[in-house]
């Protein structure tokens, strides 16, 4: 772990970059431009009619017998009942200026929904853009030679503007935070899953924090926050843009008419991964509208305050037992007066709470000691168990995992 960053264990770092080791330290800040997923593309060694690449060249018949065969990515099934439908929403806040790029006008949001579909038509939503596969694959290592749009081919399992499943009394809202440098999409799974149980799912892309974000016109923004180290007081500044960013989304969300008369307002959560993770507790602090919180594998920045709703917190057993070395996670505890739970998990890295725990995999990237089917199989289990019994009021089945320890 890079000495410099002592945070970067719970808050996460460039993408796929923590799959193989804890967070490395993000790389230089050029590449991170607006414009950068372009600027490859048009170079003379990699124009379509260079001399390199003509067909019949000896490079090109090179390329043709060595390149190797794409991986096939796939996301596990979901769990719930209900087929899953998907939407895509871009978020104009006029009320103030990218904090990370003040020339912008606005900041701007992308969000993705998930919810319970009367049935599954449509395609197939798309994982992420060509130009955000190339951003997370890029500096992988293990996976030089993979094509770079291959994790936008990974396969979903919810279909664009299947239409929604009518509820009378309308669907619990989860909100969704993904860890620092990560893309929303690395929660599809949990989100897919949650939404097949009978939740309307958000999860939110903070512009300019997640190694590649692209809008609708084409532009493919990157981690501008990446560069320079992680401090405790940026780590602080990230907690307020994305407290923002959220009570923005849940404003939008409960005020537009296609999605709020989904809502049952008063049944609203929060849950994130990593810095997303501390973002819940933060969210919840601040905007009472939120009444249940999940942080996964999160550092508490700044530790929690007094909290009175129910909340979840469940990480590594190394990194997270008492007394590990997240210590912010023993001074949170002592302030969650609502009811809570600690839970960790045997045999997890950081990224297991998301969708790399699978797709590394797939990608013929060592694994951790828990297989990755398994470490999405037992986070979705315990945070729907929560949401159900804290957001809905529903008795729920204990559950019995060998890896899954509980703390008091």
């Amino acid at each position: 772990m890079n000495p410099q960053m002592p945070l970067t264990l719970t808050i996460g770092l460039l993408s796929l970059s923590t799959l193989t080791a804890m967070a490395a330290a993000p790389g230089p800040a050029a590449a991170r431009t607006p414009d950068s997923t372009r600027a490859t593309a048009g170079s003379a060694a990699n124009a379509p009619g260079s001399a390199a690449n003509a067909p019949g060249s000896a490079t090109t018949a090179a390329r043709e017998i060595t390149a190797p065969a794409a991986p096939r990515l796939a996301l596990p099934e979901p769990t719930g009942r209900r087929p899953v439908g998907a939407a895509s929403l871009h978020l104009v806040d006029s009320s103030r200026r990218d904090p990370w790029v003040p020339a912008s006008a606005s900041r701007e949001l992308m969000v993705s929904l998930w919810y319970p579909a009367k049935k599954p038509a449509g395609p197939r939503a798309r994982y992420v853009t060509p130009e955000e596969s190339a951003l997370i694959l890029k500096g992988v290592p293990g996976v030089e030679g993979t094509p770079p749009d291959t994790v936008s081919k990974t396969r979903t399992h919810a279909r664009v503007d299947a239409p929604p499943l009518p509820s009378e009394k309308g669907l619990p809202l989860v909100v969704m935070s993904p860890g620092f440098s990560f893309p929303r999409a690395t929660l599809t799974s949990l989100g897919e899953d949650l939404a097949s149980r009978g939740y309307l799912v958000a999860a939110v892309e903070h512009t300019y924090e997640s190694v590649g974000t692209t809008f609708p016109d084409g532009r493919t923004t990157t981690c501008v926050a990446c560069e320079g180290p992680m401090t405790k007081e940026k780590g602080e500044k990230v907690a307020g843009i994305r407290v923002a960013d959220l009570s923005f989304v849940l404003d939008r969300l409960t005020a537009d008419g296609r999605w709020s008369r989904l809502i049952d307002q008063s049944k609203i959560a929060m849950v994130g991964h990593s810095m997303g993770g501390n973002s819940a507790a933060q969210v919840m602090l601040a905007d009472g509208r939120v009444k249940a919180g999940v942080n996964l594998d999160g550092t508490f920045l700044p530790t929690v305050g007094e909290l009175t709703r129910p909340f979840l917190m469940i990480g590594t057993e190394s990194g997270h037992s008492p007394g590990g070395k997240d210590t912010s996670w023993d001074e949170s505890w002592r302030r969650l007066g609502g009811p809570k739970q600690w839970l960790t998990v045997a045999g997890t890295d950081h990224s297991s709470f998301t969708d790399y725990a699978v797709l590394r995999e797939q990608l013929g990237i060592s694994p951790t000691v828990i297989k990755g089917t398994r470490a999405v199989e037992i986070t979705r289990a315990y945070v729907a168990a929560f949401l159900d019994r804290r957001l809905r009021h529903q008795p729920v089945r204990e559950l019995h995992y060998t890896e899954v320890k509980s703390w008091k």
